[in-house]
């Protein structure tokens, strides 16, 4: 997925569209032509009079997310996903035509899109949370249907103009938070930085002009200092004997404001701007050539990153290393082709739709994110907290540390010890007191860093404490220790349960008051208590059931009454202004109408028979 799409966006005519799709992605011939052009006539055919809300027709934006799908060459079934992923919320479009004509494999991603559409992800409450659940989950079930959808807002983004300002900043904001990381944890970097740099400039456009401004201020003298840089080491890999391509580049927009907050600087302040990536055949070369680099300049002081030994999580691998040149900082990546086509497609090289050498380097049940969401899947969690915890944990910065035998833990940014101690298993996050980083006794308050080498120290006579609740960060450790003080700790108070009780107290005081309002009009009209006692309750026209008398509020005949059905011991009735009948959790979904049974009822009761 390139910055420059293949197709021309002023072009409205459907035959010109689809003939220029075949001649910018020629490897789609034969059978998969004819299927991909059948699927074009369709869907022009069903929304060939529908408009954008710019006025612009309807199936522009399909055919632009397929061109991007098919800039990653991606197999067939996901070009025609990407035609219809927005077409089932038509009224003119069932599911069984578009399996009967296209089959149910790309129905199912269709069906997936659609789902992911209609979720609110941008609301900062439970539904958010349980909509990224969704939205990840998705990826289980079949990782196309995240690609499918990240084209569409990557496209969106593109062609975000139309909407206004508000709504702009809204979707930029939604982008930065949920979809550039999720095509980061995918390894789709050139996605990733697009979305970035697009959110920068919807989102904050004054600090995007200003960024924008300098850069470009500085491309001449950038192009003479990195034109000196490319050629010594053009020369000094032929002398080895290497043969290397060499492209460079300012860093992406984002990339340079994320340096401006760190450092409290202005874009005009940083040097660091510059990069060169070296693209080679072998491994072995990649090792060779930052043998060079460094004998040509002298490298930062620990600024040398080896993802090829340590790939990250996502299946990227690089050699990274900052060099001082012409007394300027210079950052040089450093990998071979198929490394290369990693970085760029990520996850997607596993459907590639001519599948090469590369389509073994990444595969998807290998992706730590696939793993995690495997493992969160049967658990049946609905905690606002645990979930943007959750979130956070699967979109946010990472870091990679090892175990004392030499295996790659990766935990969130900002983990301690303890993180990771229950990230080995629970069994040793319960008996943590003390940690050693590369040797080196370390608080558990302490956050770990990038490659550091961690040891735990346990006692089986230690438990959880309530500060540790404070030092950790991911959700795994949070809700072990929370589990923990809630089951042995009686001084222990979970704020936020506490304040979720709360809230939900308040709303279903306001609940019950209602319906006991209506029950007293109803004890003044005279229709619940009319004639002589039974001793029953009745509910509509039974009262064969087990019934318990709430001992809180002793209901008596003629109080006005409510029942609910308990969890234990069947119905049980309160008066219907009782107070601990008022803080029972989700009451107004467990709630049944109740009366007081009476001789003339069971009189009409007999009448009707």
């Amino acid at each position: 997925m390139n910055e420059e799409i293949s197709l021309n966006t002023t072009e409205t005519d459907p035959q010109v569209l689809i003939q220029s799709f075949f001649h910018a992605f020629p490897d789609y011939a034969g059978e998969d032509r004819k299927r991909i052009t059948a699927a074009w006539q369709f869907l022009y055919e069903k929304t060939r009079t529908r408009k954008r809300s710019c006025g612009r027709p309807y199936y522009l934006h399909p055919m632009r997310v397929a061109c991007l799908l098919a800039e990653s060459r991606l197999d067939t079934d996901t070009i025609i996903a990407g035609f219809f992923h927005s077409i089932l919320g038509l009224e003119n479009i069932t599911e069984q035509e578009v399996i009967e004509k296209f089959g149910e494999d790309i129905c199912k991603i269709i069906r997936g899109t659609t789902k992911i559409t209609n979720l609110h992800i941008k609301n900062t409450t439970l539904q958010q949370a349980d909509s990224i659940r969704k939205m990840l989950f998705a990826m289980v079930d079949d990782v196309r249907i995240i690609l499918v959808k990240l084209a569409d807002r990557l496209d969106r983004m593109r062609n975000i103009t139309s909407v206004e300002e508000k709504a702009q900043r809204a979707i930029a904001a939604e982008v930065i938070d949920i979809w550039a990381p999720l095509a980061d944890r995918l390894g789709m970097q050139s996605v990733k930085s697009e979305m970035e740099d697009l959110s920068l400039k919807y989102a904050n456009p004054a600090v995007f002009q200003q960024i924008k401004a300098i850069v470009a201020q500085k491309k001449g003298e950038r192009a003479e200092y990195l034109d000196k840089a490319v050629q010594t080491i053009y020369k000094a890999a032929e002398k080895a004997g290497i043969e290397i391509t060499i492209t460079s580049r300012a860093k992406h927009f984002y990339s340079i404001y994320q340096k401006m907050r760190k450092r409290n600087k202005g874009a005009d302040e940083l040097f660091d701007l510059l990069a060169l990536r070296i693209i080679c055949n072998t491994e072995t070369e990649c090792y060779t050539l930052v043998g060079i680099v460094h004998g040509q300049w002298k490298p930062m002081d620990g600024r040398f990153k080896d993802y090829i030994a340590m790939p990250k999580a996502n299946g990227y691998q690089s050699l990274h290393t900052t060099v001082i040149c012409e007394g300027k900082p210079l950052e040089i990546q450093i990998r071979t082709r198929d490394m290369h086509n990693v970085a760029e497609h990520g996850v997607a090289s596993h459907w590639l739709y001519k599948k090469g050498t590369n389509h073994d380097m990444v595969k998807v049940e290998n992706l730590s994110i696939f793993n995690q969401l495997k493992e969160l899947r049967t658990e049946h969690i609905n905690d606002e907290t645990f979930f943007n915890e959750l979130k956070n944990d699967l979109l946010g910065d990472e870091i990679f540390v090892f175990t004392p035998k030499g295996d790659v833990v990766q935990l969130p940014a900002g983990s301690t010890a303890i993180d990771f101690a229950y990230h080995i298993h629970s069994a040793i996050g319960e008996k943590i007191v003390g940690a050693k980083a590369d040797g080196k006794i370390i608080p558990l308050s302490t956050p770990l860093k990038n490659t550091q080498i961690i040891g735990i120290l346990t006692n089986p006579q230690a438990h959880p404490t309530e500060n540790q609740l404070t030092w950790v960060k991911t959700s795994k450790a949070k809700q072990k220790i929370k589990a923990w003080l809630t089951a042995n700790d009686e001084t222990f108070v979970d704020k936020n349960a506490l304040a979720k009780a709360e809230a939900e107290n308040a709303a279903n005081t306001v609940y019950s008051q209602q319906k006991a309002a209506e029950r007293k009009k109803r004890v003044r009209n005279g229709a619940p208590a009319a004639g002589r006692e039974t001793g029953k309750i009745r509910i509509g026209n039974t009262t064969n059931f087990i019934v318990t008398l709430a001992k809180c509020c002793n209901p008596k005949f003629g109080d006005p009454i409510v029942g609910y059905v308990s969890r234990n011991r069947g119905l049980t009735v309160h008066r219907a202004d009782c107070l601990t009948f008022q803080r029972i959790p989700n009451i107004e979904n467990r709630t049944i109408e109740v009366m007081w049974d009476t001789e003339d009822d069971k009189n009409k009761d007999r009448k009707k028979h």
